[in-house]
């Protein structure tokens, strides 16, 4: 006869096995609230709101009777998540006032700190699409998202503008939370160098933050010239144009933002050997801002990082996220043979590397 532990046992296995199969209804009721505008409607209203409100933010020519009994549905996973924040009404009525949390803050589509744009490209159909190929990649090998769409994600969002763009306010926004993290608490990590190349920098945006926080700094954007070709001018910084897999301009130190983990550990060791080149042999420095993956670890953002690698697995060809031997090891067969790393709060850390 079982003892109740083991009974409480296999009943909570199969509870964690239902919540992780209908995981995806987490993240689509999330993306429906940034859809809606679900945080938008309740920050301009400026205090706790009632759905009747909310649904009249969402669509003022609708009925009530069309949107309620719907919203009313997805309201409740939100709070019950604690995306949201509910309870009855001061007036001593029996409504429900729904209201922000510090989770529903990084919801507003038209805050400077804002993930709603990634929740949007993250859960789109055409990004959710590889992630059902991951298995046949297992057993096959091959690139999901090639299976998926017939091509890499490069080629695809240079044919699909809607996606592109899409992309890119993804990549913006992220960009935005990861440089404000970056510049308030790595204070002194850019003294003393009088030169920097932001290797694939894109349109130089991120750079152009940096050198405006250092304006002793002279930067060097440098990316593909398809790219640069359309980088507006920033004062202290010029565009230059390659590819990071020859040839890497020279400077007192070379920064890689979320690039590496795009690529798989060959080509790693050659972009890194090409930022080894660039530096001085003595007083030169990689400054690379990537995850670090930390095994058994109850890291606040613990459990992302393991996401964010089967998210390269699904979107690239042979993109990884790593651990610290792991990131030990590429950078040591890249001409780094020291490194030091500086946590943040944030999603990714600062990996120093140093030749020497």
């Amino acid at each position: 006869m079982e003892s109740a532990d083991v009974r409480e046992d296999v009943l909570r296995g199969q509870a964690q096995v239902w919540q992780l199969m209908f995981a995806f209804a987490d993240s689509m009721a999330l993306k429906s609230a940034v859809e809606l505008r679900l945080a938008d409607i309740m920050h301009c209203h400026g205090s706790p709101i009632t759905l009747p409100q909310l649904a009249s933010g969402i669509n003022s020519s609708c009925p009530d009777v069309h949107i309620i009994p719907s919203l009313t549905r997805i309201m409740r996973m939100l709070v019950r998540k604690g995306v949201f924040a509910a309870h009855r009404s001061s007036d001593g009525s029996e409504e429900t006032m729904y209201g922000l949390t510090q989770i529903s803050k990084w919801l507003l589509r038209d805050s400077e700190m804002s993930l709603a744009p990634m929740i949007l490209f993250q859960n789109s159909q055409l990004l959710q699409a590889p992630c059902h190929h991951l298995s046949q990649c297992v057993e096959e090998g091959g690139h999901a998202f090639k299976k998926a769409h017939g091509c890499e994600m490069s080629d695809f969002a240079s044919q699909n503008s809607q996606f592109n763009n899409s992309f890119n306010k993804a990549m913006a926004c992220t960009a935005k939370i990861v440089m404000s993290t970056l510049l308030s608490h790595y204070k002194d990590g850019f003294d003393g160098i009088r030169s920097l190349v932001d290797v694939g920098g894109g349109t130089g945006e991120e750079l152009a933050e940096i050198v405006e926080f250092y304006p002793h700094i002279k930067g060097v954007n440098f990316d593909l010239p398809h790219v640069v070709a359309t980088a507006p001018v920033y004062e202290g910084v010029s565009h230059v144009g390659g590819d990071m897999l020859n040839a890497v301009p020279n400077a007192d130190a070379v920064f890689m933002k979320w690039i590496l983990h795009d690529w798989d550990d060959e080509a790693c060791v050659r972009i890194l050997k090409n930022c080894r080149k660039a530096i001085p042999e003595k007083t030169g420095k990689l400054v690379l801002v990537e995850i670090v993956v930390k095994e058994d670890d109850n890291d606040v953002f613990g459990d992302t990082a393991y996401l964010f690698d089967l998210c390269m697995f699904a979107h690239t060809r042979g993109g990884k996220e790593r651990t610290e031997k792991e990131w030990k090891q590429i950078l040591e067969e890249g001409g780094f043979l020291r490194h030091n790393i500086i946590n943040l709060p944030a999603l990714p850390a600062i990996i120093e590397a140093y030749p020497h």
